[in-house]
């Protein structure tokens, strides 16, 4: 798509992805409104949007009057979300209120406000629960491990409900362990990673749970490329697995860490009881059907994404605590 002039709404806009988003789009000339709740506890910050020509509306998804944003929009990229396995653990009930029952609401206005609007929905490997096997395609079963998992996908089975429907165009993108600029690193909230950089730049050790379990991890200029992508007719209708380079464990991570930064320090410990319950192993997502439909492909390898975030915070990390 050529986004110049294009008007363009992207829910959770003032997070980790959503903002990464705003800034491409917004350096391609589409016009963008960036729609924020900015929630406890979730990765909304103001500084993430510093120098982006974006619009932004501090609102929460599940009360403001949706319609007017959704006017005349040409593509609308959903990442409202609550994304934290354990907040959704202690509180389903909001879990679901977000990520679920306002998905409908935001399917609502756009039913009147935006009829042939192309949506892009933000998902989540998560509700595959532990992996039968490895990698985890498309058909994998769905057991989510938690109410994370669950809400998630019953907002991703909604939006899929309103292509089967209404015939809109849209795509949902089961997204693994983002990374880079712009995530909140001030704790885990997000991912383990967060919590990993904020301690390596305060010359803190981390903790590596486990250490056997394998991850790939996207950064998140890929992830943003996969958004783009998807806006193409070859993928209406279909949900993809997002993946990244090749699989690593958590001790390999750490390692890594460990070299880009000498003097990081990690210690290994055993999970936390409450984690432990919904820890899903080892997961790598088989991505091959959304690199076939796109020509999409991860073009940042582990150790330089780590490298570009390590940098990115140190001047920045008084922004993110």
């Amino acid at each position: 798509m050529d986004w110049a002039g294009r008007k363009i709404l992207v829910t959770g806009g003032a997070g980790f992805l959503g903002a990464n988003l705003c800034h491409a789009l917004a350096a391609r000339g589409a016009v963008v409104t960036a729609l924020d709740g900015f929630l406890f506890g979730g990765g909304a910050n103001p500084a993430n949007l510093d120098g982006a020509d974006v619009t932004l509306v501090r609102a929460d998804i599940r009360e403001i009057d949706l319609r007017n944003l959704c006017e005349g929009v040409d593509v609308i990229f959903n990442l409202a979300a609550q994304t934290s396995h354990m907040g959704g653990q202690r509180d389903p009930l909001a879990d679901i209120d977000i990520n679920a029952v306002a998905q409908v609401k935001l399917i609502q206005a756009a039913r009147e406000a935006a009829p042939a609007a192309i949506v892009v929905h933000a998902s989540t490997r998560q509700f595959y629960g532990r992996p039968q096997y490895l990698p985890v395609d498309e058909k994998h079963p769905v057991a989510p491990p938690d109410a994370n998992g669950v809400s998630k996908f019953a907002g991703e089975q909604y939006w899929m409900i309103e292509h089967r429907t209404a015939g809109r165009p849209v795509v949902s993108l089961r997204l693994t362990n983002c990374y880079g600029p712009r995530l909140r690193i001030r704790d885990a909230r997000q991912t383990f990673l967060g919590i990993w950089i904020r301690r390596v730049l305060e010359g803190q050790p981390f903790e590596v749970w486990g250490g056997d379990q394998l991850r790939d991890m996207t950064y998140v200029d890929d992830v943003t490329e996969a958004f783009l992508a998807a806006v193409n007719p070859a993928c209406y209708g279909r949900v993809f697995n997002i993946g990244g380079p090749p699989p690593a464990s958590l001790l390999e991570i750490a390692g890594l860490m460990a070299r880009i930064v000498p003097e990081a320090q990690f210690v290994t410990r055993e999970f936390p009881a409450d984690r432990a319950t919904i820890d899903i192993g080892s997961y790598h997502a088989d991505d091959s059907a959304f690199r076939m439909a796109t020509g999409w492909a991860p073009k940042v390898g582990l150790e330089e994404g780590i490298s570009r975030s390590i940098e990115w915070y140190r001047s920045r990390l008084k922004n993110y605590l």
